[in-house]
């Protein structure tokens, strides 16, 4: 299991971008969830923005709770990511079914997922649920990564059951000017 850090909030970007899939977990009462998903975005330095689809059982666990965690997998846990994604949390406790660790969160109640190499505990900020785009905007209230490796190998979903893994970084911060981000 990776030993994780805490992180200042402000760089969650750092690890949700360009758009790894993610494991969300979830509580409410006395039922916990997981599932797999691909459909999120920063929406600022702090706020996530993700799709749950309104037939998935952590749709109704993060609309009661309020609250979840995201977890950033690595490349270890490819076939676990795709597996839990094949199944609902309605059916059984995904953390048993898989052999996850349900980590205690410091700012929220629901789970981490112990395996993952990043976690950011978050609290619903606000929801823009239609009847065809439940989003659902979080506020990243505690965030925690591992410090080696620095940028671990992430899962990014291609379609059609094929994923990257990882990405070749690069640095152009003499280039970079971070006053821009304001403007």
């Amino acid at each position: 299991m990776p030993r994780l850090h805490p992180i200042p909030v402000e760089q969650t970007r750092a690890h949700l971008e360009p758009g790894p899939v993610v494991l969300l977990s979830t509580a409410h009462r006395s039922t916990r969830g997981i599932m797999t998903l691909g459909w999120h975005m920063m929406l600022g330095y702090d706020l996530v923005g993700t799709y749950i689809w309104a037939a998935n059982a952590s749709h109704a666990l993060a609309r009661g709770s309020r609250q979840c965690v995201i977890n950033v997998p690595g490349e270890d846990l490819l076939d676990t990511v795709v597996r839990i994604g094949n199944c609902s949390s309605a059916e059984a406790d995904k953390f048993e079914r898989f052999g996850l660790t349900a980590v205690e969160g410091s700012a929220v109640d629901a789970p981490g997922i112990g395996e993952c190499h990043a976690r950011f505990e978050c609290e619903l900020h606000e929801t823009r649920i239609t009847a065809d785009y439940p989003l659902f905007v979080w506020r990243v209230r505690a965030a925690h990564a591992v410090k080696r490796p620095r940028w671990p190998s992430t899962v990014h979903y291609r379609g059609d059951g094929a994923f990257k893994i990882g990405e070749r970084n690069v640095s152009r911060r003499r280039l970079f000017r971070p006053d821009m981000l304001e403007s």
